[in-house]
């Protein structure tokens, strides 16, 4: 006899609130550090997210210590995260229309909390469906990342709000033999385009099957200046690779966005420690975004040998969270609703934690290089045995 299915839980935090409130304290500093507290904003912030709908959670981290020559360079960090608004069956121009309310509602409360850099959630625009049964369908919803639609939009709201605002399409470049790209573009505060990355890793796995739409990327590892900090975007899959985060440090990113759409139980064991294992090892800001909700398609995912397999894209557990170069990290949002995540950083964290913890004089880089270089070309290991 089947039993029914249990309910998802809301998140690790609503969970770990249930404890004493000695030992919930004690567990939070370990699991969470403890350099977090709780951000006020105002009422106004509060009305709107309640009439959306919209989960809000704001902190503010605190800094290693006060400089005495530099100021604090605060910046105001807003992640949004979202369900699938209506069925994927809709026509692609019924549920852009419908994502883009939804990205523009979730925009006016981030500008009501003062948030000067707003990152939304990967392929924010579309039901994530890679599978080959959707493949025409989906890649309609491509468009150019310079001045389409969706770039179009989020420039007007950038610069009506004083925005940085971080926006992970479907791509295609018509003047490249139309190819199509899983693209992060990055608009200013002015509403300016100011550039793009396009994700450097893509898996090759049966559900979903992404590299039946995307092309690997060829932007390397770009950082944009911004009047809010110098910005990554580190897309969805690439979070895996250390080397990947590494080039977005050598370039100089403060702040390194990770826009994903992530399921399934091992996954969401690895969630709450890459964004943060890499926050500490690069001595910057990551800010990890994840979907939420399930997604039925109206064609089965299948194998490459033709097994059908299901309807479903499986449950995005949202959770998104910011990690601190410090190892500090803010709570997560719901696994299973809409949310937006506030937070206050301070720019000047990710020199202290350097010069704290000496990680810039002594992580010996030209070390690391040679043996780089060989491994790419198919070196040997080097691995000592005795005989």
């Amino acid at each position: 006899m089947s039993q029914e299915k249990e309910k998802e839980f809301d998140s690790v935090e609503s969970i770990l609130s249930k404890l004493p409130q000695k030992e919930f304290r004690q567990v939070w500093r370990i699991l969470y550090g403890d350099g977090t507290f709780e951000l006020e904003l105002s009422e106004k912030c509060k009305k709107l997210a309640a009439k959306y709908k919209v989960q809000l959670i704001s902190r503010t981290f605190t800094n290693l210590r006060e400089e005495q020559l530099r100021s604090t360079r605060i910046v105001r960090i807003g992640l949004f995260q979202q369900k699938l608004p209506v069925p994927p069956t809709y026509s692609i121009r019924k549920v852009k229309v419908e994502m883009y309310t939804l990205a523009t509602d979730a925009i006016k409360i981030a500008a009501k909390g003062g948030v000067n850099v707003f990152c939304l959630q990967q392929a924010w625009n579309m039901p994530y469906a890679f599978c080959p049964g959707e493949h025409m369908a989906w890649s309609d919803y491509a468009e150019r990342a310079e001045d389409g639609p969706s770039t179009r939009i989020l420039q007007a709201l950038a610069e009506e709000n004083k925005m940085v605002i971080i926006s992970t399409i479907l791509e295609r470049d018509e003047n490249l033999e139309d190819r199509i790209w899983n693209t992060a573009v990055v608009i200013d505060n002015h509403g300016n385009y100011l550039g793009k990355h396009r994700r450097n890793h893509i898996p090759k796995i049966d559900n979903p099957n992404e590299p039946t739409y995307f092309c690997e990327g060829n932007t390397d590892h770009p950082v944009f200046q911004t009047d809010y900090g110098r910005i990554g975007v580190s897309i969805c899959y690439e979070r895996h690779f250390p080397l990947n985060w590494l080039g977005y440090a050598l370039n100089g990113a403060q702040i390194v966005f990770n826009p994903c759409a992530t399921i399934g139980d091992q996954m969401e064991t690895l969630w709450p420690i890459e964004a943060r294992n890499a926050a500490i090892a690069n001595g910057y800001y990551v800010c990890a975004i994840n979907r939420v909700g399930t997604e039925i398609y109206e064609h089965e995912f299948e194998t490459d040998e033709g097994v059908v397999l299901h309807k479903d894209s499986g449950s995005f557990f949202g959770s998104s969270y910011i990690a601190a170069p410090n190892g500090t990290r803010s709570p997560g949002l719901s696994r299973t609703k809409n949310g937006l995540l506030v937070c206050d950083i301070d720019l000047n964290m990710c020199r202290q934690i350097k010069d704290d913890r000496g990680y810039g004089a002594f992580e010996r880089s030209v070390l690391y290089s040679d043996v780089i270089k060989e491994a790419a070309n198919s070196h040997k290991s080097q691995i000592i045995t005795k005989y």
